[in-house]
């Protein structure tokens, strides 16, 4: 079952943004499907901190592209990354305490956050660079 699906209004007009935002898309994903075959506290959390990882990377990537283009909601963005990379650290240390990792709450966190954010936050950095 696909979590995620690409939509065009995700895309921020940015080639190497979009093609990440597609890639952890699809990394999501295959954590998703992995976790409905492969439930071992390992893998878990090996797929989490490699999610955590790409993700953490990506921010860095389209923070430094605001910071060029000196984007005038920088900070807003940058706190809703935080927000998610937050809430993922706290599902690291549960599964690392020796939680369950509930794939239907993780998966419905992470596409809400991603929903919201490429609709609103992505959206807005998408109408400035078209002004």
């Amino acid at each position: 079952m696909t979590l995620l699906l690409w939509q065009d209004n995700f895309s921020v007009g940015i080639a190497e943004v979009d093609h990440e935002h597609r890639e952890l898309i699809g990394l999501i994903n295959a954590l998703h499907a992995a976790l409905g075959t492969e439930r071992s506290g390992e893998r878990v959390e090996a797929f989490l901190g490699e999610i955590y990882a790409d993700i953490s990377a990506h921010f860095a990537l389209e923070e430094r592209v605001m910071r060029e283009r000196r984007y005038d909601a920088l900070a807003e963005h940058k706190a809703d990354h935080e927000r998610l990379l937050d809430q993922l650290r706290d599902m690291m240390d549960a599964q690392a305490d020796g939680a369950v990792l509930d794939d239907a709450r993780f998966g419905g966190e992470l596409a809400e956050w991603f929903t919201g954010h490429f609709r609103t936050h992505d959206a807005r950095f998408h109408r400035s660079l078209a002004r």
